[in-house]
């Protein structure tokens, strides 16, 4: 089986590993990919190794990676405009009010905001690449894992390139008004979007992320712990409960936040005093190693379910996760044993005060979720599952 993956990546990161590596946007396609995942960031190239450790032949595109693409239109005898410089900026924004204004609207107005510049998307040069690059992968499975940036008009014309089953994966707020039935099997890690897509008819399946050991072969050693309390992701009007939860525990410890700043956050919040900047891939992991206590709190869409990538970062690379509860967070970890959970503000507060206090519960907790990890959530067995689903689907005709 052939399989080809098509994913996107922050500008802020892009920005960050060009920046890192001189005059890497000049190097071949094949240097600039392995660059990139060998940066450990988000997904690196964790789903095709798996898939080839089955015996299938896979691959994937960083579709949002303008120099990138640009190397292997340039090797193909495709023309380019490669951008002139990376930036940092990551799209259109509105002013904080506005944003905040807008959130709770996001699932109808995103086909409102790609067509005003506010939402990414591919420009018209980079849809004839992708679509070259395509038809010479000649995919029997094709996995898109940015359903906003790759939309369904262009995964339209992607099914016209041998018939490929389309398989989407999304682990936030689906868009309304959107015709997904394009799909032959959405994924996500929350049940409450599977629901959403089967209403429409549209196969749908629950897929959970997960860590890939090969991580902890390649890390340098681990720094000492000198972070008490630790928060690594996304702050913005999506967080909204992150945000109270990060505020409340900044106002009584030394909180250190890595993540961004983002525009909407007033003024007077004492998160800005947090804010260590933004770690990428193996930064990020020993971030997390040199935490004591490293906070996770879901989505606000996610409301009463659990399975964010912070979940299995932590505790693969074996740090100990104090986790906001979800109803089905049973079915990933057990509570009290391999993760601590808080149900709110003052749990939380409560539930840093024993486990700072108490290295020993600490050390076991942080050790059993890493044993658990390694035994139910890597990328191995999450290949393999969805093998089995692929195995199942008829290709259209």
């Amino acid at each position: 089986m052939r399989i080809l993956l098509l994913n996107t990546d922050y500008q802020r990161f892009q920005a960050w590993l060009y920046g890192r590596h001189s005059g890497l946007e000049y190097e071949p396609y094949t240097t600039q990919m392995a660059k990139r995942n060998g940066s450990l960031f988000g997904l690196s190239d964790f789903y095709p190794r798996n898939f080839a450790a089955h015996g299938h032949v896979a691959q994937q595109i960083c579709v949002s990676t303008r120099w990138m693409q640009a190397a292997w239109a340039l090797e193909h005898g495709l023309s380019f405009e490669a951008p002139v410089k990376l930036s940092m900026a990551e799209r259109r924004t509105l002013p904080g009010w506005a944003e905040r204004a807008v959130a709770p609207f996001k699932q109808r107005l995103r086909p409102f905001a790609r067509k005003l510049g506010f939402s990414p998307s591919l420009d018209s040069q980079s849809e004839q690449v992708l679509l070259a690059q395509i038809e010479e992968f000649k995919p029997d499975v094709l996995i898109n894992q940015d359903v906003f940036y790759v939309d369904v008009r262009l995964m339209q014309r992607i099914r016209q390139i041998g018939n490929p089953i389309l398989v989407g994966q999304i682990g936030v707020a689906p868009t309304l008004g959107v015709d997904w039935t394009i799909y032959d099997l959405i994924i996500s890690q929350l049940p409450s979007s599977v629901q959403f897509f089967r209403s429409l008819g549209v196969r749908s399946e629950l897929h959970h992320l997960a860590f890939e050991p090969g991580i902890l072969d390649v890390m340098p050693p681990a720094p000492d712990p000198n972070v008490d309390v630790s928060f690594v992701g996304s702050i913005s009007t999506d967080h909204l409960l992150r945000i109270k939860l990060l505020e409340a525990i900044a106002e009584r410890y030394d909180l250190k936040l890595w993540g961004n700043r983002p525009p909407a956050l007033p003024a007077s919040s004492p998160l800005h005093r947090c804010f260590q900047g933004e770690v990428w891939g193996i930064d990020m992991y020993q971030v997390l190693r040199r935490s004591r206590i490293t906070l996770n709190s879901h989505i606000d869409f996610a409301r009463n379910e659990a399975g964010n990538m912070r979940l299995f970062e932590a505790t693969g690379i074996g740090t100990f996760l104090l986790t906001d509860y979800k109803e089905n967070l049973h079915t990933l970890f057990e509570e009290a044993r391999e993760i601590a959970t808080w149900r709110s503000v003052e749990d939380c507060v409560a539930a840093i005060d024993r486990y700072l206090r108490d290295n020993s519960a600490r050390s076991q907790i942080a050790r059993a979720g890493q044993q658990r990890t390694m035994a139910s959530h890597t990328y191995r067995l999450r290949t393999a599952e969805l093998l089995a689903l692929f195995e199942a689907i008829e290709p259209r005709t």
